[in-house]
């Protein structure tokens, strides 16, 4: 039995066992919400993330990627990857990744639960700060960043001239 209704928009309240697993890109759990967000971007903004993403920016010492299971089952991931692009006065900086939770899961803390796994495992990583690529279509994504202390900054990366971006910062060491 798993820990959510199948039926879209619908959580149970059920007390649940949250693990988080690091694992590489190419599992097949990680492509399975991978497939999940794109098809996300698809319906929020008609096409998908074309972002080129190299399974080895996830590997040690360059990034970690991780999934949340709850039962055994993957119901959200993230990820950071190393960046070179300097944020708040820092210029050791990682860049978040895949931060996704399936719509069936949603509204039982587990973005929250990996952010704040995401960036303690950057920051034990040596870290300084933390950036990120968003779209000013994700709602939900933008008031969690503000909500944890990410603050906008100038656009940067693949998708910087995108009129839709928004990008985001954090400082880890202080």
């Amino acid at each position: 039995m798993t820990p959510f209704s199948q039926e879209p928009g619908i959580v149970q309240n059920i007390d649940v066992s949250v693990e988080i697993r690091r694992v590489g890109y190419d599992h097949p759990d990680a492509q399975k919400l991978v497939d999940r967000v794109q098809e996300f971007y698809v319906e929020r903004y008609g096409e998908p993330d074309t972002d080129p993403t190299d399974p080895e920016m996830f590997e040690p010492p360059a990034g970690a990627y991780f999934l949340a299971y709850l039962d055994d089952v993957p119901v959200a991931s993230g990820a950071w990857r190393r960046s070179g692009e300097p944020a708040l006065g820092t210029e050791v900086t990682a860049e978040i990744k895949r931060m996704y939770v399936v719509p069936e899961a949603q509204g039982q803390g587990l973005a929250k639960r990996m952010l704040a796994h995401v960036e303690a495992s950057a920051r034990s990583a040596g870290f300084e700060g933390l950036v990120l690529t968003t779209g000013d279509l994700q709602h939900e994504a933008i008031g969690l960043y503000r909500a944890h202390g990410y603050v906008e900054v100038e656009p940067f990366g693949y998708y910087k001239d995108d009129e839709l971006v928004v990008c985001m910062a954090k400082r880890l060491d202080h």
